[in-house]
């Protein structure tokens, strides 16, 4: 029993640190900069800046067969997998579209301009850049899946009818976290609105 401990306890410690670094890795990484306009009960309206955003669209597939292709795909790129072999740093969040078709997108870092990015060598990939825009988000912890992301689209269609919001309809899922960080997780749900004042 006490050989056990012995080897669990420094484990849990080696464990623990390895949690914490990734939680300061996750937080110093560029994100999607927006500022907030209105804090309602249980979601927030929200101004986005313009950015570029590198894309894969992928048809009809769920939250797992999206998340594990469209993230293969993107990652693959950023890591080099282009014409000059350029690695560019991960952003934050991963954004799914969700609807009839699916989409993932990473933002591209701030420092590119659409003519510096080197053209990536798989040619599923393109580049789009959103405008500023104004959003409602919903957020949730834990781990995404159909069901949670599905459960907090509807939540949030209910509070914009509820505050009498007008929305376009289409809602796209954030991730903020690599798979293997374990603690304060921040997934969120968010659609643009029509004519917000």
């Amino acid at each position: 029993m006490k050989t056990s401990l012995l080897i669990l306890i420094p484990l849990l410690v080696l464990f623990l640190i390895a949690q914490e670094y990734v939680s300061i890795t996750t937080n110093d990484t560029e994100t999607h900069k927006y500022s907030i306009l209105k804090e309602y009960s249980i979601f927030q309206v929200r101004k986005y800046e313009a950015a570029i955003f590198s894309s894969v669209s992928l048809g009809k597939k769920d939250y797992k067969q999206t998340s594990s292709e469209g993230f293969s795909i993107l990652a693959g790129y950023i890591f080099g997998d282009n014409e000059s072999n350029k690695k560019i740093a991960m952003t934050s969040p991963v954004v799914m579209e969700i609807g009839d078709t699916s989409k993932m997108m990473f933002m591209v870092p701030k420092e590119y301009s659409s003519k510096e990015l080197p053209n990536p060598n798989n040619n599923k990939i393109f580049f789009e850049k959103q405008e500023e825009k104004i959003v409602a988000a919903i957020r949730f912890d834990g781990w995404a899946n159909d069901t949670k992301i599905e459960k907090y689209k509807e939540i949030l269609k209910n509070e914009l009818e509820k505050e009498k919001l007008q929305h376009t309809n289409k809602f796209s899922y954030l991730g903020y976290n690599p798979p293997y960080e374990l603690f304060n997780r921040r997934n969120e749900v968010v659609v643009e609105l029509i004519n917000y004042k």
